[in-house]
């Protein structure tokens, strides 16, 4: 008989400790949820597409010495600028313009720099360097980002 009431007492005392660990996580994760309802509540609708017009910029080649040898960069590039209805963009004309700024800028930076940017930061170097120099010649930039298509070192 004292067995069976060791058996019963244990059995108690397991339900009595499943129950306070599902009453705790209860507890705890009841904030969670609400925080997540909260921020689900305050997302902005998603707003009209932008249409996007490309130009591309192709065969951009650069070269930089690095302790007496050589390396070429080809870059195609694409200039991003938005669609407008009213007044087409007329990316001929400021494609000499971005050449001599990419070569510029690009031909003045260590080779191992240039090797070691990464896309998205090459992207945004160029994009910098472009701005500043329509900037300088007080050149209107009909672009607003510059992507890079393709990169090759050599």
């Amino acid at each position: 008989m004292k067995t069976s009431r060791l058996v019963l007492l244990m059995l108690l005392l397991n339900v009595l400790t499943l129950a306070a660990g599902v009453g705790i996580s209860y507890w705890l994760f009841k904030p969670a949820a609400g925080a997540l309802a909260s921020t689900e509540a305050s997302v902005p609708e998603p707003a009209e597409p932008v249409a996007y017009e490309f130009f591309p910029v192709p065969k951009v080649i650069v070269s930089v010495r690095d302790e007496g040898r050589e390396h070429y960069f080809v870059l195609d590039l694409a200039l991003q600028a938005e669609a407008s209805e009213d007044e087409p963009v007329n990316f001929a004309q400021v494609e000499p313009l971005v050449r001599n700024s990419v070569v510029a800028y690009l031909s003045g930076l260590p080779f191992a720099e240039l090797r070691g940017l990464q896309i998205g930061e090459l992207q945004v170097r160029l994009e910098n360097a472009l701005f500043a120099d329509f900037a300088s010649k007080n050149a209107a930039v009909p672009f607003k980002h510059v992507l890079v298509n393709k990169l090759i070192v050599q």
